[in-house]
């Protein structure tokens, strides 16, 4: 396709103490953006300074607020500006800048793009293969989209499809809230094949605590369906 057909695209990446990895992630996703925005989710670490240092812009919280409030935060600011799409994706270094073009290349057919890593079963811990397929099924039923892997933050937004959510969680169950939002709202949903990364970070999600967020979000969406 023609480069020039792809949706202007700002690159979004919240940020909690990512000093280590963030300069390497900039560096990858910078060709193929317009713009970046970092979120600084309360780091101690110098996240934000590095990241205004690499030309990205920066919105910093003084504590962690966490990663749902900063990719709602971080979607406003985008699209108050020029931009027609947002590129989502973790900080730490598991989605690979490289793929991006696949999330442009399919942005003008879809409203929301989701990363798909589970047909690479091999290199995704057998724990987390269990949780992303047991949670992909729910939150299909909920939304009525096709979405292998509900759990990926590496995703592209639409600005039409941003506007028109009413999406109520702040923290991880964020990303999945968004996807049954966008189905319900008949929006184009698609899924993008990408690489399956895991090297020494460190998870920020609580299992005991996001579970109960996650079965807590599932309840109140089944309690709202057809409203």
């Amino acid at each position: 396709m023609n480069p020039a057909e792809a949706p202007v695209t700002c690159a979004l990446l919240p940020a909690l103490n990512e000093a280590r990895h963030l300069p390497e992630v900039l560096r990858g996703v910078a060709p193929h953006v317009a713009g970046i925005l970092v979120v600084d989710d309360g780091s101690g670490d110098g996240t934000g300074d590095l990241a205004r240092a690499a030309g990205a812009e920066v919105i910093r919280h003084p504590v962690p607020r966490g990663k749902g409030q900063s990719l709602r935060e971080g979607l406003d600011w985008i699209f108050a500006r020029d931009f027609q799409g947002a590129l989502c994706l973790d900080a730490d270094g598991q989605h690979a800048p490289g793929e991006i073009p696949l999330f442009l290349a399919a942005a003008p057919r879809h409203d929301l793009l989701v990363g798909n890593r589970m047909a690479e079963r091999k290199n995704m811990p057998w724990l987390r293969w269990q949780t992303n397929r047991f949670t992909s099924h729910v939150l299909e039923k909920l939304s009525g989209a096709r979405v292998p892997d509900t759990q990926c933050g590496f995703r592209w937004i639409r600005r039409e499809c941003w506007k028109a959510l009413n999406i109520e969680s702040s923290n991880f169950e964020f990303e999945g809230e968004m996807i049954v939002a966008a189905g319900r709202g008949g929006f184009r949903v698609g899924n993008v094949p990408i690489s399956t990364i895991y090297g020494d970070e460190v998870s920020k999600i609580r299992p005991v605590r996001d579970t109960v967020r996650f079965f807590r979000m599932v309840r109140r969406l089944h309690r709202n369906r057809g409203r």
